[in-house]
């Protein structure tokens, strides 16, 4: 069911006095829009709002004819978004008779059909597989067919550059689907002994069609994401629902900050220039959605390597450590590490690695970066 929210602070702008910290304590108090509670082991968590991430995406439901994807000339509007997506969910759950926890891996480039296969996967219960496909080493067919084996998906959701360079991979596992979405190179090439379905063949979606009557818990995964080689972090729904709230708390702390009253302002439209795989990405997508937005893809070849920037928001906290866990000076590259409601639970199936990466709640991400003030930018991957 749509969660609903409480009204924000009708408020000017701050004083300088009160500045940032003020802000915070108007967003996250006691009954204020983001107040904050304590889950179990003490991980913060928000108190309102939603706890899934189909509890998310039904809201945006409501945001009808507004634009939210556009590809070049072509706008799909929220409402042709939530139907497309609710009527692949179907398919997946009625006709590929997949059930809540099966894997739906993500193999596209930053286009309207990958955000359709997302919320699809979310919207049938699905645990999404999101991986990169930019023409880089780290996704050559090898790299790509390991995490196969190692999240046994039910689905390939793909387009045809993904599927060209794992169509050998993917033929070898007994009963898995692929939609393939467009067929780019891949045209007349693709793997003799792969079953595909061409998504451009799908009947057109119902408008007033439901998804699957499915209702994923807070607990329950829903992401698996793969940084560089084939072990995954995995999030469940309230992890995820957590990253959508803070890109609401950060609308509605910038707005404060400038002395507007959140919620009020313009519909933002957000280029997205990290594939639409990347965290950051995710959350700018989210960020969108929250508000009734538009996403723009706005991706670069060549995105590898390229730094990006993490704030701590009221229920995530990161710390930036040497090799062997001790603290290093602002300005330093060293190991990021993560606790708090958005952060992974642990690696797919691999409890000893799992035990590994936590320590006293923090998760070890196996990103390097460097912290400065309030936040940090990521610069690269452990080990490269």
């Amino acid at each position: 069911m749509p969660h609903t929210e409480p009204s924000l602070p009708v408020t000017g702008r701050p004083s300088d006095r009160e500045g940032r910290e003020g802000i915070v304590s108007r967003l996250t108090a006691p009954g204020a829009p983001f107040a904050v509670v304590r889950g179990e082991g003490g991980t913060p968590e928000y108190a309102d709002g939603p706890r899934t991430l189909r509890e998310f995406v039904e809201t945006t439901w409501a945001y009808g004819d507004s634009v939210f994807l556009v590809d070049g000339e072509r706008r799909w509007s929220y409402g042709e978004f939530f139907a497309a997506a609710s009527a692949l969910a179907v398919r997946m759950s009625e006709r590929y008779g997949l059930r809540p926890g099966d894997r739906a891996v993500v193999g596209t480039r930053s286009l309207p059909e990958w955000q359709i296969a997302f919320w699809g996967a979310q919207l049938a219960g699905l645990v999404a597989v999101p991986l990169d496909v930019r023409g880089d080493g780290r996704v050559d067919g090898d790299a790509l067919g390991a995490v196969l084996d190692d999240c046994a998906p039910g689905v390939l959701l793909v387009d045809g550059e993904w599927l060209e360079r794992v169509g050998e991979r993917a033929a070898r596992r007994d009963g898995v689907r692929v939609v393939l979405f467009r067929e780019g190179r891949a045209e007349g090439r693709l793997p003799g002994g792969v079953h595909v379905e061409r998504y451009a063949d799908f009947p057109a979606p119902d408008p007033w069609a439901a998804p699957p009557d499915v209702e994923p818990r807070p607990e329950d995964d829903s992401v698996i994401l793969y940084g560089g080689g084939a072990q995954g972090a995995v999030t469940t729904h309230l992890a995820q629902a957590g990253a959508a709230l803070d890109a609401r708390y950060r609308a509605a702390a910038a707005a404060l900050a400038r002395g507007a009253v959140p919620g009020l302002g313009p519909v933002p439209e957000t280029p997205v220039a990290f594939p639409f795989s990347c965290p950051v990405a995710l959350a700018a997508v989210y960020g969108a959605m929250a508000v009734g937005g538009s996403v723009v893809s706005a991706e670069t070849e060549g995105g590898e390597g390229v730094p990006y920037e993490l704030e701590p928001t009221p229920v995530t906290e990161f710390r930036v450590t040497g090799p062997c866990g001790e603290p290093v000076p602002d300005g330093e590259r060293g190991r990021l590490w993560v606790r708090g409601q958005s952060a992974p639970r642990g690696h797919w199936r691999d409890p000893e690695t799992t035990a590994e990466a936590f320590d006293g709640g923090w998760f070890r991400t196996g990103d390097l970066a460097v912290r400065h003030g309030g936040g940090v930018t990521v610069v690269g991957r452990a080990g490269e």
